[in-house]
């Protein structure tokens, strides 16, 4: 069982449809953790970079789908108006070993949350602080200082450090997600 058919089981999902976001810069590992997310006989062996959109949907052993959608930075596709709307949950992946982008990280992020769509939503975001595994990898907490996720009031959020490839920090931001998920569900 992977990952998000816990999540589903967890919140008790039946028939029903839970939509989540996976946002980030490219090369930040977004692929990679939503195969890691997967049941391990569903998992690609080859991880190819998506370009532009993808859609990967998880059915639990409830019959729950969890469909998580991958949608680049490219605010002015009309299928990235459309699941933004329809979102549930967002999980932003970061490359903390990438200190020079940053900033752009930074700027896609305020863009995310200042879109007309998103603005006013309380709306949960999982940021997994990927690649930890590299030595020049920044700590969660220095990702969190630099991106100022301390100035999001209005929807909660969690940073997880992650190394994809291995799983580390999967289960945890999972666990949050689910819980947030809980609380705004009652």
């Amino acid at each position: 069982m992977g990952l998000f058919d816990k999540l589903a089981g967890w919140l008790g999902i039946k028939k029903k449809e839970v939509n989540v976001l996976c946002l980030g810069l490219d090369n930040s590992g977004k692929t990679t953790i939503i195969n890691k997310l997967k049941p391990s006989n569903a998992r690609a062996q080859d991880i190819v970079p998506t370009i532009g959109f993808s859609v990967e949907k998880f059915r639990t052993s409830r019959s729950s789908v969890v469909p998580v959608y991958q949608l680049g930075p490219n605010r002015c596709n009309k299928l990235f108006q459309k699941y933004i709307v329809e979102g549930q949950a967002i999980i932003f992946v970061i490359d903390s070993s990438d200190k020079l982008r940053m900033v752009v990280a930074k700027e896609e992020l305020d863009t995310l949350l200042n879109h007309p769509d998103m603005k006013h939503k309380r709306i949960p975001i999982l940021f997994f602080a990927n690649k930890m595994d590299l030595k020049e990898a920044l700590s969660s907490v220095k990702v969190s200082q630099l991106l100022r996720l301390e100035n999001i009031k209005d929807k909660p959020w969690h940073i997880c450090p992650s190394d994809a490839l291995k799983g580390e920090g999967l289960q945890e931001g999972v666990d949050w997600l689910q819980a947030v998920l809980e609380c705004i569900k009652s």
